[in-house]
């Protein structure tokens, strides 16, 4: 199963650090109502879908050949996330390796990127940087309370050394050449991971799914210990219910559920056809949600109690420093390490763990683009060359993100992730949901579980399914839309043109789903709409278990199959054949082969 890391919310992403902690604080309670009414449902649907046919994020809509657009929706936010994604890990190799020195090159401010604002943390005669008069240690809280010119040495690091960042979005500059050959390190690192498909990747996934929690764990002890880390915890757990009624706050939790759980990307469903047929999919989907939401939530725990001790060591509010977006990975974070003893030890544990965590995601990723083109396709020759499919998707990726490594690049990943994979996934995730549950039929989709797992899906999923899920996606788009705000970074404001962009990114996920069932319907047999309609929508010839064996009731073969007729039974995807698979929760399962 795809491991996500536990990310910041998406409600964090405003234009100060302190609005963007109190939205924090207001996201809690959404979060968990998300998870319980919309996650998990989805989730067990999404594994349940593909384990019972055992394809991919497109063969499975064999069950309504119209909505195939629902896959390569899925597709299109598979790619722009994998793009950007790995970009997020190529700089989380560049702060590892910039890790591996006696002093961190973040810590103090006389470097030569510094800036006469610069005030450091450490101690008192690093404020001036050589160009004011030395500020006695007492006035240090005053001086971060009052003076709106401060900049810390691990913002200046970010954002004058590491990404030298322009004035503006379409001012792209230069090509970092550091961040390009992290960027290079960390596809390498994916292909080389996935060369043999699942073969791999499920062997490195015991080590990327289970090493973190050693690392967060090392840190979360470390971070209770210090002082002020109880008023950190505190301000992480303390809810503003003012905050509860706007509607932004519940779409940007119903969009880190998805986010965080990948429902809509398609390798939920990618995966899980790797699955035995009868593999209780229910029970893993109800360990994975929890596990993975729990994760998210421990690892606030960690970030808050040592957001509490740098907040304590300065003098100020625990909002003044908690960062948002990238902000809290790669600044106000890094600024804390500087506080510990060992830091540069401590820095590359925590690097070493973000980088893992990515690594666990863009697994599926790209396991989930290799596995629609090559189930697709479905020819010999690239069932047997899907090493160059993966290669190719590879270079793919690389290429196209190397504009998010030049000096605009920041812009244009947080663009992506603020448009590309936000509200499109909610909007796919309500199709299928109602194609599955309408247009296939409910009744028609209870009997296929029970038939695959030896049981119905619980009353609460059904209405789930039914109704709940689909009308809360509805109305949080709806209300979303209305109190729409434009994308921020810090201070600056996208032009119109990036945020046009930015919606056509959004849309051109969706739109797939449209424009594919009009070409359905154009190529579909019928003399009349309705006729072309109803052949369009119903289940093809060919939907059902992969294996003969698993093909029982209205999926029977008319004619079984005898040895005199010297048909065999071939696997379909060479890497669906008895391969070991191990998921984030750690199982070990072997897969089914497909016909």
């Amino acid at each position: 199963m795809v491991l996500c890391p536990a990310r910041p919310p998406r409600g964090t992403r405003t234009s100060n650090g302190a609005t963007g902690a109190t939205r924090s604080r207001a996201f809690m309670f959404p979060y968990f109502i998300m998870l319980i009414f919309c996650g998990i449902p989805l989730f067990f649907m999404e594994l349940s879908f593909g384990q019972f046919a055992s394809q991919g994020c497109l063969g499975v809509w064999r069950i309504s050949p119209m909505f195939k657009g629902v896959g390569y929706g899925m597709m299109v936010v598979s790619t722009y996330i994998g793009i950007y994604y790995n970009v997020v890990i190529c700089i989380a190799f560049y702060y590892f390796f910039s890790s591996m020195t006696h002093v961190l090159p973040w810590a103090y401010c006389d470097n030569p990127w510094n800036t006469p604002d610069c005030a450091g943390v450490l101690d008192a005669s690093n404020l001036t940087n050589g160009s004011r008069p030395a500020t006695p240690p007492g006035s240090l809280s005053h001086l971060l309370n009052h003076s709106l010119q401060r900049t810390s040495p691990s913002e200046e690091y970010w954002r004058l050394y590491v990404l030298k960042l322009s004035d503006d979005i379409g001012n792209f500059g230069e090509v970092r050449l550091p961040l390009l050959g992290c960027l290079g390190v960390s596809w390498v690192v994916v292909f080389l991971c996935l060369i043999r498909g699942v073969k791999s990747s499920g062997k490195v996934v015991y080590f990327t799914a289970t090493f973190p929690y050693v690392v967060l764990t090392i840190l979360f002890v470390r971070g209770v210990t210090l002082e002020g880390a109880f008023t950190g915890i505190m301000y992480y757990l303390t809810p503003q219910w003012d905050k509860i009624l706007e509607a932004k706050v519940w779409g940007d939790a119903a969009s880190q559920i998805f986010y965080s759980l990948g429902c809509a990307w398609g390798g939920l469903i990618t995966m899980a056809s790797y699955n035995k047929f009868h593999n209780n999919c229910y029970r893993d989907s109800i360990i994975i949600s929890i596990t993975n939401c729990a994760t998210s939530v421990y690892a606030g725990f960690v970030i808050f109690s040592i957001l509490g001790f740098m907040a304590n060591h300065l003098g100020v509010d625990v909002s003044r420093v908690a960062d948002h977006g990238p902000g809290l990975a790669f600044v106000a974070y890094p600024e804390a390490l500087t506080l510990l003893p060992i830091s540069p030890l401590w820095s590359l544990l925590f690097f070493f763990m973000l980088i893992l965590l990515g690594l666990g995601t863009q697994f599926c990723l790209l396991e989930t683009l290799v596995t629609a083109i090559v189930d697709e396709v479905g020819n010999e020759w690239i069932l047997q060359k899907k090493t160059y499919v993966t290669l190719g998707v590879a270079v793919a990726g690389f290429l196209l993100g190397i504009p998010l490594t030049s000096q605009a690049g920041i812009y244009w990943l947080l663009l992506m992730d603020n448009y590309a994979a936000s509200f499109s996934l909610v909007i796919i995730s309500c199709i299928m949901c109602v194609s599955i549950m309408y247009i296939y039929g409910h009744r028609n989709y209870f009997q296929d579980i029970q038939m695959m797992l030896g049981f119905p899906p619980p009353l609460f999923f059904q209405i789930c399914w039914r109704f709940v899920s689909p009308a809360i996606i509805f109305f949080i788009l709806i209300f979303t839309v209305i109190q729409y705000r434009p994308i921020t970074y810090n201070h600056y404001q996208y032009p119109g043109w990036a945020v046009a962009i930015g919606f056509l990114m959004a849309l051109s996920s969706v739109i797939c789903i449209p424009l594919y069932a009009l070409f359905q319907l154009c190529r579909t047999d019928g003399d009349t709409l309705l006729q072309r309609l109803k052949n369009a929508t119903k289940p093809s010839r060919d939907w059902g278990p992969a294996l003969l064996e698993h093909q029982t009731g209205r999926y029977a073969p008319a004619i079984p199959p005898s040895p005199e007729d010297g048909l065999e039974v071939q696997p379909l995807h060479p890497d669906k054949a008895q391969i070991p698979m191990v998921g984030s929760n750690g199982s070990s399962r072997l897969q089914d082969s497909r016909i």
